[in-house]
């Protein structure tokens, strides 16, 4: 099958620090090339990847200091989709709803992954005029405010199986905080939990200019104020191995509805058990009391850092191996592929397709 996955490009596939929707292309990508798919990737010219690349910037754009506006790059990036559109069996936009304009060309063959969160007020009226193409959620938590969306199926993020070694006997002994510094990521809540349970965090996140406040103002004198908690900033993939595997207990002390939760599977990878707060995905993701400890509040937190360590780590990676592989993500993925009208011997774009757009109706 002649693939094309098209990624945003605020990082490179994968990416050299944080970066959740590059990477998960990233991994999708060497995947299906791994399996014997022609694929062709369309990503920030930094990216290393066995499949062809589609240079569309010279480099991931949030490393870029000369970069002041994504949108033109992602449009030159549109037009050299376009131009090579008719080479491809399946198209897989990870960009939103960007390449929608475009889309009655191919739409039989256009398959779209949403990987942010969907409750913003702007995004019904939206898809209600686009009801035809077909989308896929990462969770179906996700879904719960476009339940009417053309939704061709949930396929749950994947890692390599050997990305992340399992570390059995953890030689830190510490909790782990790990992402980006947010109000809705809750580091604060997972410095409260290391605090009352008496045991040491090691928090490494970025933090965006739009977090740059809530860190001065809140979660940098937090970290002052307790010795046992230590920032240490940004950490590539090599690093991270070391950091979840030799962590008691990844904190996901989220207070928003993620929409998957990337760093919950690499720290099962590691054998590293996740106490995750009840919200968004984590239900789908977290196997309570075998993966980890769902919780509802600090009190719940606490008492699962406490008892973390009675968890079988082997089994955690066990559970990675059988759900949370690139290879089961492919295969998924795949199989939405083969469901598209386009793949199955239907060139012809279905009259609805072709129609007029009526904006009138998104007033």
């Amino acid at each position: 099958m002649k693939i094309a996955q098209i990624a945003p490009l605020a990082e490179c596939c994968p990416p050299r620090l944080y970066g959740g929707t590059e990477r998960i292309v990233s991994y999708l990508t060497e995947e299906l090339v791994r399996q014997g798919h022609e694929v062709t990737l369309f990503a920030s010219g930094d990216s290393k990847t066995e499949a062809e690349l589609v240079r569309c910037c010279d480099m991931a754009l949030r490393l870029n200091p000369a970069v002041r506006d994504p949108l033109p790059y992602h449009m030159l990036m549109l037009e050299q989709v376009r131009r090579r559109a008719d080479e491809f069996d399946v198209l897989h936009f990870h960009i939103d709803f960007l390449h929608y304009p475009l889309a009655a060309a191919f739409g039989d063959r256009m398959v779209t992954t949403l990987h942010g969160r969907l409750d913003l007020p702007d995004l019904p009226p939206f898809y209600s005029v686009f009801p035809h193409y077909p989308l896929v959620s990462i969770s179906d938590d996700q879904r719960r405010p476009l339940p009417s969306a053309n939704w061709a199926g949930t396929v749950h993020h994947g890692l390599p199986e050997g990305l992340l070694p399992f570390s059995p006997d953890p030689k830190g002994g510490y909790l782990a905080f790990l992402g980006r510094i947010s109000p809705e990521k809750r580091p604060d809540r997972a410095i409260a939990i290391a605090a009352r349970a008496g045991m040491k965090l090691k928090i490494a996140a970025k933090i965006d200019k739009a977090d740059q406040a809530y860190w001065d103002g809140t979660i940098g004198p937090m970290v002052a104020a307790h010795p046992d908690v230590e920032y240490v900033g940004e950490i590539n993939e090599t690093d991270k191995a070391e950091f979840l595997g030799n962590a008691a207990a990844l904190l996901f002390p989220i207070d928003w509805p993620e929409p998957f939760g990337l760093v919950m599977i690499e720290a099962m990878a590691c054998g590293t058990p996740v106490i995750a707060f009840r919200n968004g995905s984590v239900p789908e993701v977290v196997d309570d009391g075998v993966t980890g400890f769902i919780v509802r509040d600090l009190e719940e937190a606490v008492a699962a850092a406490r008892r973390v360590n009675r968890l079988d780590r082997a089994e955690v990676r066990a559970t990675f191996e059988e759900r949370f592989t690139a290879g089961r993500m492919a295969q998924d993925y795949l199989a939405i592929y083969r469901d598209l009208p386009g793949v199955r011997g239907q060139p012809t774009l279905p009259a609805e397709f072709g129609r007029g757009i009526d904006l009138q109706t998104v007033v």
